[in-house]
C-alpha cells in the first residue's frame, strides 16, 4: 500500500517495509479490516481496507479526470486507481512496498512495482502526474522530503494531486504501528514515521518548496490539493501572477472539479512488472 520510509535511512536506501508486514497483506487478501496505524500513546487511525480493494469510486474519477499524460501512483495499494487509469488506455505506474499489494494490481490489469519511492523508479524525471491519495503524504513522516522527491519524479510543470485531511488544519509527525483490531495488546507490525496533513499545512511546505497551487477541492467528504511542479525558470513576476491566480482558486476550492485540459503528452514510460491510512480523523483507543 503505502511506501512508507524511515527517517533514518538515506534515500536511495532500502528502509523499513511495515506494509509488508502480515497485518497489511492479511487485509489485502481477504479485502476487509478491521485494520488500524496505533500511534505510541495508543491513538487510533482506522484504514479503509475494504474501500482501497474495491473498484474506483466516483470521488476517485473526480482525481482521475484531472490526471495529465503517464500518472505515477505512490503508495499505489491494491491498485484501484491504476487498474483504472489503464482500463482507459492511460499510461500509469503504481508502486507499493508490499507485495500483496504490487500482486493485487497486477491481478486488475496495472502495473506496478515494489519500490519505496525513494529508492530509484524508472521514468524519473519525466512523470506527468504523480498521485499522493489515501494518506500517503504522511509516506516517510517528512512532507518537506517527500515533496522534493516528488519534484524530482515529475516534469518541470508536471502535476501532483494530493489528499489531506479533510477540514482541520493538522501538521503532525507521529510513530506508528499497523495493527488488526482496536486492542492495545495485539500483535502489532514495526514502528515507521509517518505525517499527517490538512491543506492548509500542505500548502505551506508546497510553498517553502517551490511548489505553485493549482487548485483544491473536496468531494464526498475527502479534500484535495493540486500542485504544479516548479519550472526553473520562473521569475517574481511569475510567481506574483501565479499567487493571483491562486487566490481566485481558493475561492473556488469548495466545489468538485471538472476533468482537466487533455495531456499534453501521450508517451509511454517504460515500466517493469514487478496504503494507506483514511483521510477521516482517527477513533479513540477502546
Amino acid at each position: 500500500m503505502s511506501t512508507a520510509h524511515g527517517t533514518t535511512t538515506p534515500p536511495g536506501v532500502p528502509g523499513p517495509r511495515p506494509w509488508s508486514a502480515d497485518p497489511y497483506s492479511d487485509a489485502l487478501v481477504t479485502g476487509r479490516g478491521p485494520l488500524f496505524l496505533r500511534r505510541t500513546d495508543g491513538w487510533l487511525l482506522p484504514l479503509e481496507v475494504e474501500r482501497w480493494c474495491a473498484q474506483a469510486d466516483a470521488v476517485d474519477l473526480t482525481v482521475l479526470a484531472r490526471c495529465e499524460g503517464t500518472v505515477l501512483d505512490v503508495g499505489c495499494g491494491p491498485g484501484r486507481l491504476v487498474a483504472e487509469l489503464a482500463a482507459r488506455g492511460r499510461p500509469a505506474l503504481g508502486i507499493d512496498v508490499s507485495e500483496a499489494a504490487v500482486a493485487h494490481t497486477a491481478r486488475l490489469g496495472g502495473q506496478a512495482l515494489r519500490r519505496s519511492v525513494f529508492e530509484p523508479l524508472p521514468g524519473e524525471g519525466r512523470w506527468d502526474t504523480a498521485l499522493l491519495l489515501d494518506g500517503n503524504v504522511g509516506i516517510g513522516g517528512d512532507p518537506a522530503a517527500l515533496l522534493h522527491r516528488m519534484a524530482q519524479l515529475l516534469t518541470p510543470r508536471g502535476l501532483l494531486i494530493v489528499e489531506t485531511l479533510a477540514d482541520v488544519d493538522v501538521d503532525e509527525r507521529v510513530s506508528v504501528r499497523i495493527v488488526r483490531v482496536a486492542d492495545p495488546r495485539s500483535t502489532a507490525g514495526p514502528a515507521f514515521p509517518w505525517a499527517r496533513l490538512g491543506t492548509p499545512a500542505l500548502l505551506r511546505h508546497a510553498a517553502r518548496a517551490g511548489w505553485h497551487r493549482e487548485g483544491q477541492w473536496s468531494a464526498g467528504g475527502r479534500s484535495f490539493v493540486a500542485l504544479r511542479n516548479r519550472d526553473g525558470r520562473d521569475g517574481p513576476d511569475d510567481r506574483d501572477d501565479r499567487d493571483d491566480r491562486d487566490d481566485r482558486d481558493e475561492r473556488n476550492s469548495r466545489s468538485t472539479s471538472s476533468a482537466a485540459e487533455p495531456p499534453n503528452s501521450t508517451a509511454v514510460i517504460n515500466s517493469q512488472r514487478a496504503r494507506k491510512p483514511s483521510p477521516e480523523s482517527p477513533v479513540a483507543n477502546r
